[in-house]
């Protein structure tokens, strides 16, 4: 960064009064035509200054200040709750069954049907009231803070914040947090000014000035509010946070701005104290107003889950509807010409469900009996497991300690649990750059004055460059660069200083007093040490000052300035003071300059300003970026008027007015400020690239400036071929110098559409080649390349491309990009940013990303996961991307693989029992099988299973594609394991009859009776579907262990004290383990046939598979095992 600093001064004149001084800029008010709006629709607000029991206002029934945050509240908890849960179509199904199961229809017992649908139904909704309660207890802390509000006996009197009204004068004391909006009457000040920091709204650390209106800042003592009564007309509540437009009605008119607004949750800093009056409470604050639920995203496994749940559906009723015509048939058959074929059944005596004379009605009955039947085909507990599971996963992802940054105290958070698995299947990274890719902390690392540089660092710039060029870089100390070539050694100061990484001997230590151009270093570090907005700290105890400062690089040039002789030490409203190192005598004085003016920096005019006048009397315009006494008091006067206008346009106006006095510097010299990359950004996106991730890079930059950012962070690399499509040409630049937007239009599309044909040419001619391309992209051409004619063919070249990084972007650019990708695709996004302009960005992303840095929190506030570091962005995706994804993946496949095992096996025992509906299994064995006996080992897969360790999945990126190509619930893939379940169903039913035919099973000679098969089935089914969870896992701890078996056991547990139970209870469980089946050899014998022979087939399919052709982490597993990796 580079930019021009100057001084223009003028002859001593004679004596003016200034104003006081806002943001250390004048704040004077005045009417315009603009507070017409008041009392209009939208400013219609009429707040009573210290008289809220005003009967007008009371008529006008404002809020309270009584601020809940919750989904919930006591009253609605269940029904809302209740409505949340049964918006999933399963649930609906659940209920229904359950509503049916009391009827003659039902083929079980309606407590059977409703205890694990209360089971999963109320888990969940325990779930969703633990977090509400968390919010709720939030609510109860903020609503009960204590604040000094002035009472009726004419004193200061304690209240809690809940209790606040419109109108309230309140006293808030240094530290504390605002509790409501408040118009600032006076401070501790006397000129009514006050800092306050608004971390809890923007997550922006720095302070800020706010400034009472002079006709209030007076007022001090708490007998002279007695007496303060006054009128604020205003805007109604809304959310922007950086406007406000209202009146004072006390004598006369007063214009109010932001200047005079105290948000609530903002906090008092470095002020003893401040009162206020109340504007808006409670969720009519500004804050409150800006309190909007994200928004909704889901991943793609989620929604490819809810079709495989429907194909269940289908899958369903097409069971239940070959099930009731074929009972219909062998019903009809039951009166064959007038005899009773099966007689022993009674069909003469049937009810209507089983009336041989009305089959057909008996049919359709039967299809509903089926459809609750065969209901075991849909997971009931899939959707809390994955529930469970995610959040137990978002638990370790915090908890990471390699993602934790020491630094500043934070570790990574997963700010939602619905998009874990979406990690591990990110196509395209969009990053941006600030703060992001850099640290957002500037350096102070070079300078040129009076045409001479200073400064032997290497930027990180000019070392992307020197290995661009192909040579090393240059060596530290190389003065190749410097107009003297001055071979001196570096001067070392023994010491880091934050902001500051400069070493030259000419000019350290005072030794700029001896250089020929002393005057002009003495100015130039002058302009540093003044011309900025920043506050000084001075510590109590050491004495060393630091700087509050609203920018980073601001922050460099003043602590630059101190450096090396120029310190600023004290600020007041009026002046500015330091500690000069005087040229002439060598030794440090101390100036003071008195502040008239400050024009602040701003985007359209790209450079701030000062005027002060030194202790000479001189006049002087300092300016960073890039008169005489009557000039400077005729463009005084127009600078007020637009600075304290309250129309849309006013800081457009105040860029216009302060571009009339910003002329004719005299330039001083010009800086280098360097963000450096944050540690590890490099190789973090050189690993993303080896994984098959693009990486898309949304910067602001200058083109120039972002390729070599884009070098000296491993984005662009040698031998990989540019792309760039710029509008930066000689035809354009013509028409944009005459004005004719129709025909800069129309050129710019021509250009950009041939610029686009010409790199899809190139690249389809290096097809056969291995290089690979990057795509560069100014904002101009941008903006036309994202029109909708355009947009799909800019896309095609993107994706083909490496790394894409467009430049100049604006935060909308940014936010159409993501989009562009996202849709155009349909590929995984994830979006990085740290600040505000970054939001859009990731809230359009399918994951947003935010960077906790210094630009603020609202980045990470709009993120679905936050981080300090973009380096911890490799192991997020790479190992718990991966993970995540393997894991949820396998479970949801395992879910419905063990619920198709079970569910069909009710199916051809029906079939076997003339579909009679019977149900194979006791009630309660069905009710318990999702909920008991094979719920915990699928949770643990979820929570714990690894594929390979940590290490390999950084070692190996390219894993990560298993994810990007979706190769594990492909539906391949799941297709597979329903067959599997399939498979196993008729193995487990088959083998099971088939083997106790005319065979006696006890020592007396009894054979299997219906007890005894569904005991046998269902151990079976128990047996073999955790059995094949163990041949599914590949990282076992002694959780795997104790849920798989501990499952079995529970089986064999519950069948052991539910048959000690009355028959009545228990029925066909009375004593069935203990007296029959466990004292058989045969029963444990054919349970052993039966598990063995299921597995086998997936036993079979998997060795075979990994023996020929293995996916690539079933390669790594093997490499292992042999002792190629350790």
């Amino acid at each position: 960064m580079a930019f021009g600093t100057g001084g223009r001064r003028r002859g001593k004149k004679s004596k003016v009064h200034f104003t006081k001084l806002c943001n250390f800029a004048c704040c004077r008010s005045s009417l315009n035509d603009e507070h017409s709006q008041i009392g209009q629709s939208g400013f219609s607000r009429n707040v009573h200054c210290n008289d809220p029991d005003n009967l007008e206002q009371l008529q006008l029934r404002y809020r309270d200040n009584y601020v809940s945050t919750t989904k919930y509240t006591a009253l609605n908890f269940i029904p809302k709750s209740l409505f949340e849960q049964f918006r999933r179509v399963a649930n609906i199904y659940f209920l229904v069954v359950a509503c049916v199961s009391f009827s003659p229809l039902a083929p079980f017992g309606a407590t059977s049907i409703l205890f694990p649908l209360l089971v999963v139904i109320g888990a969940t909704m325990a779930k969703e009231g633990v977090e509400d309660w968390r919010r709720r207890k939030q609510d109860i802390e903020a609503n009960n803070r204590k604040v000094q509000v002035y009472g009726r006996n004419q004193t200061f009197e304690e209240t809690r914040w809940k209790n606040l009204r419109v109108g309230d004068l309140v006293k808030v004391y240094k530290d504390e947090y605002f509790p409501a909006d408040l118009f600032l009457v006076s401070s501790s000040y006397e000129d009514g000014i006050c800092y306050v920091e608004t971390s809890n709204l923007d997550g922006e650390t720095n302070l800020k000035v706010k400034h009472a209106l002079d006709v209030t800042a007076s007022i001090h003592d708490e007998s002279s509010f007695q007496n303060f009564k006054a009128v604020i007309k205003c805007e109604d509540p809304n959310d922007d946070l950086y406007a406000f437009v209202g009146t004072l009605c006390h004598g006369r008119q007063y214009p109010l701005s932001v200047q005079q607004i105290l948000l609530r949750d903002s906090k008092l800093q470095n002020t003893d104290y401040i009162y206020g009056v109340v504007i808006f409470t409670g969720h009519d604050t500004k804050v409150m107003q800006n309190t909007t639920d994200p928004p909704s995203k889901r991943s793609k496994i989620e929604r490819k889950m809810d079709k495989i749940i429907y194909i269940l559906f289908s899958t369903l009723i097409m069971m239940s509807s070959v099930g009731s015509v074929f009972f219909g048939i062998e019903t009809k058959n039951d009166i064959h010409d007038g005899k009773l074929t099966r007689w022993y059944l009674g069909p003469g005596n049937a009810t209507v469900f089983y009336d041989p004379r009305r089959a057909s009605l008996a049919a359709f009955f039967h299809f509903l009996t089926d459809l609750m039947l065969y209901q075991y085909l849909i997971p009931i507990s899939l959707y809390v497991s994955i529930e469970v599971v995610k959040v137990l996963q978002t638990i370790f992802i915090n908890q990471d300690q390699d993602m934790y940054f020491e630094e500043t105290d934070k570790p990574a958070r997963a700010r939602t649990s619905n998009l874990n698995e979406e990690l591990g299947q990110v196509d395209t990274i969009l990053s941006d750059k600030t703060g992001t890719l850099t640290c957002n902390s500037m350096e102070f690392v070079k300078c040129s004055i009076a045409g001479i540089a200073y400064g032997r660092g290497l930027t990180e710039v000019e070392r992307a460059l020197a290995k661009k060029k192909g040579g090393g870089p240059p060596e530290v100390g190389d003065t190749s660069f410097d107009a003297e070539g001055s071979n001196a050694e570096l001067v070392d100061t023994g010491r880091s200083i934050k902001g500051f990484n400069f070493q030259d001997e000419r000019i350290m230590n005072g030794q700029w007093v001896k250089q020929t151009h002393s005057n002009v270093i003495q100015k130039f570090f002058r302009v540093l040490a003044l011309c900025h907005t920043a506050i000084p700290d001075v510590n109590q105890d050491t004495g060393e000052i630091s700087y509050e400062a609203e920018s980073p690089d601001e922050a460099a040039f003043v602590i630059a300035a101190r450096e090396l002789g120029f310190e600023f030490y004290e600020r007041t409203q009026t002046s500015i003071s330091l500690h000069e190192l005087d040229r002439e005598s060598g030794k440090s004085v101390d100036r003071s300059y008195k502040l008239l003016h400050v024009l602040e920096f701003s985007s359209a005019r790209k450079r701030m300003s000062v005027i002060v006048r030194n202790p000479e009397n001189q006049l002087l315009l300092l300016c960073k970026g890039a008169d005489s006494e009557e000039e400077f008091m005729s463009w005084e006067e127009e600078f007020l008027k637009a600075q304290t206008s309250v129309t849309a346009d006013r800081d457009a106006l105040v860029d216009a007015v302060a571009d009339k006095i910003e002329r004719d510097l005299i330039l001083l010299g010009a800086t280098a400020v360097e963000d450096k990359l944050q540690k590890g950004v490099p190789e973090c996106i050189e690993k993303l690239a080896n994984a098959g991730i693009r990486i898309w890079v949304l910067t602001g930059d200058k083109m120039e400036t972002a390729i070599n950012i884009g070098y000296a962070c491993s984005l662009l690399r040698q031998g990989m071929k540019q792309i760039v499509i710029t509008l930066d040409s000689p035809a354009v630049n013509d028409l944009e110098n005459k004005g004719n937007k129709e025909a800069i239009a129309k050129a710019s599309i021509s250009s950009i559409t041939k610029q686009i044909k010409e790199g899809l040419s190139e690249l389809s001619s290096a097809k056969e080649s291995s290089v690979s391309f990057a795509l560069i992209i100014d904002g101009k051409s941008l903006a036309f390349a994202l029109d909708e004619n355009l947009e799909n063919s800019f896309l095609e070249l993107a994706m083909k491309c490496a790394s894409v990084i467009c430049c100049r972007s604006t935060p909308k650019q940014k936010a159409l990009v993501t989009r562009l990708v996202k849709k155009g695709k349909n590929r995984t996004t994830l979006a990085i940013g740290d600040g505000a302009n970054d939001v859009g960005m990731l809230q359009e992303a399918d994951i947003g990303v935010g960077i906790s840095g210094v630009e603020g929190m609202q980045a990470v506030m709009s993120s679905d996961f936050a981080i300090a570091q973009f380096r911890f962005l490799e192991r997020l995706l790479l190992v718990h991307g991966h993970w995540c994804y393997r894991r949820i993946s396998m479970m949801i496949c395992y879910f419905f693989y063990k619920n198709i095992t079970f569910g069909f096996t009710l199916f051809w025992f029906e079939a076997y029992a003339s579909f009679s509906g019977k149900p194979a299994y006791n009630d309660w064995y069905m009710s318990l099988y999702n909920v008991f006996f094979t719920s915990l080992p699928v949770i643990a897969l979820g929570v714990f299973d690894q594929d390979v360790s940590a290490r390999f999945c950084l070692k190996y990126p390219l894993l990560y594609q298993e994810g990007v190509q979706n190769i594990l619930f492909s539906w391949q893939h799941i297709l597979g394991w329903m067959f599997n379940g399939f498979m196993c169903s008729m193995i487990i039913f088959f083998l099971a009859t088939n083997c106790i035919k005319e065979q006696s099973f006890r020592k007396d000679g009894k054979v299997v009776d219906y007890e005894i098969l569904g005991v046998l089935m269902y151990t079976s089914v128990v047996w073999t579907v955790n059995c094949q969870m163990a041949l599914s896992i590949n990282y076992f701890t002694w959780i795997q262990h104790f849920f798989i078996w501990g499952s079995i056991t529970l089986w064999y547990l519950f069948l052991v004290i539910y048959g000690t139970i009355s028959p009545i209870l228990s029925t066909t469980a009375y004593r069935v383990l203990v007296e029959t089946c466990a004292p058989s050899p045969f029963y444990w014998m054919a349970s052993l046939l039966i598990v063995v022979s299921a597995l086998l087939p997936y036993f079979s399919y998997k060795a075979i598979q990994i023996r020929f052709h293995p996916m690539f982490h079933e390669i790594i597993q093997r490499r292992r095992l042999e002792g190629l990796e350790t």
